[in-house]
This record gives C-alpha cells, structure tokens and sequence, in this order.
C-alpha cells in the first residue's frame, strides 16, 4: 500500500476544503441551522411530541443526515471530476498509484469533511434545540459508515458526470427529495399503511431511523436493517468502482 499517494491525494482534497471554507464548510452548517430555526423553533413549537420526543429535537438526526448525505456526495464528485475536467486523471493513473489508492484517497477526504460537517451541525443545533444522544459510539458509527458510502457513491458520479450540471442532477434531484420523504422531518409510523409499505422502497428510510436510534433509541426500522441497508449499499458502490477501474469507463480516453 502506498501510504504517501494517498496521503498526497487525501492532503490536496483537505486543502481545497480550506481554500472554499465558506462554500464547504459554513454555507451548509448556516443553511442547516435555518431549518432549526423554522422548523424546530416556529414550527415545532406548535407540533405534538413524536414518540415521546419533542418535535425540535426529533427532526435533529434527519437534518444532519441530510446534510451529510448531500454533501458527501458534492465532496467526492467534485473531487474527481476536476482532475477529469483539467486532464491530469491522467497523470494520476499514470504514476505507480493503484485504484484502491486513488479511491482511499479522494473519499477519505469526503468522507473526513462530512464527519466534520455533521459534527459542526452537531453542535450548532445544541444552540437551538436540547437533547441527548443515547449512543454516543453507535452515532459516530453512523456518521462515519454513512460518510464513506455516499463518498463513494459521490466517486461514482464524479466519474460518470461529464459536465458541471450532471454533478447537481443525482444530490438535488434525487437524494434531496428521498430524504426529505423518508423520515427526516416524520415518523413513517405516521403515514397510512400502504404508504409506510411504499417508503421502505425508499434507502434514506433505514440511515435516518438508525441515526435516530443512536440519539434517543426508538426508529421506524429495526437498527440490525438499517446498518444492513447501508451495508449492503456500500458493497454495491465498492463493485460498481472496481468495475469502472477495470474497464476504465470513462477515465481513460
């Protein structure tokens, strides 16, 4: 394993971040703090509690999980597509650096990045909302499992996209609106019976709920599901990059 390319990699991608600290970091920690702030305060003020847990408080999980969700994927997307954009892809699977190298290096930079994200949330919804988290260890477990299976679902459209635009299409078109309907600001237990049948079908369901579970210990779905789910996801990912590595779709011209 060659340690100094991915450390090399991994630097330069933190280095970026540090270059775009507004756009990477406080723009999505400000924008997840408005949702507190409308939805925990004015709007929760007038909810119900959701099995026993105040409204501002319950749609705290499901908010930092939107965030890392998209933003693991723009992290990692971006990151391999301007070394296609600008050519030097090609350097890099030039130079004595594996895939396995080249992948542990961009999504373990996105991957650090929205665990520090969703630790900077973390703390920001403190200031708006008073909880507890039940399972600390379960909820860094989470954080970080999540974190590397959307990096690298993010390398996978990095490497398909061709242009700025289809990078935005999969987290604006399709991961926003699945997370937004599958439990971040509800319970599924609320829905009618055919509906809680049809959001199963929805992935974002079992990351929620299982997230949930570590901060107050009660989710829509088993937590053993959730982290198979996720899992199972994650292998999906790791074949679909090795496959791209192999046949070199769309990285080699």
């Amino acid at each position: 394993m060659n340690r100094h390319a991915i450390l090399a990699i991994y630097k330069f991608e933190m280095s970026r971040t540090r270059r775009t600290l507004m756009q990477s970091i406080v723009s999505p920690v400000l924008s997840t703090a408005l949702y507190f702030v409308v939805f925990g305060s004015a709007i929760g003020s007038r909810m119900i509690t959701i099995d026993g847990i105040g409204y501002a408080a319950f749609i705290v999980p499901g908010l930092i999980m939107l965030s890392i969700l998209t933003q693991s994927i723009s992290n990692a997307s971006f990151g391999i597509y301007m070394p296609k954009f600008s050519g030097t892809i090609y350097e890099l699977l030039s130079a004595p650096v594996s895939a396995i190298e080249i992948v542990a290096g961009y999504v373990g930079a996105a991957a650090t990045k929205s665990v520090v994200l969703g630790l900077l949330t973390l703390a920001t919804a403190r200031v708006f909302v008073d909880f507890q988290v039940a399972h600390p260890v379960w909820m860094l477990g989470f954080l970080l499992l999540t974190s590397v299976t959307f990096s690298l679902f993010g390398f996978i459209i990095g490497v398909w996209a061709d242009g700025f635009e289809k990078l935005q299409i999969v987290p604006v078109m399709i991961v926003t609106p699945l997370a937004f309907l599958g439990g971040s600001f509800y319970s599924i237990n609320m829905l009618p019976p055919l509906w809680q049948t049809v959001t199963l079908f929805n992935p974002v369901v079992y990351l929620v709920s299982g997230f949930r579970w570590s901060f107050y210990g009660t989710a829509d779905v088993g937590v053993g599901i959730s982290l198979a789910m996720t899992f199972v996801f994650m292998l999906l990912c790791l074949g679909a990059i090795t496959w791209i590595f192999r046949t070199g779709y769309k990285l080699k011209a």
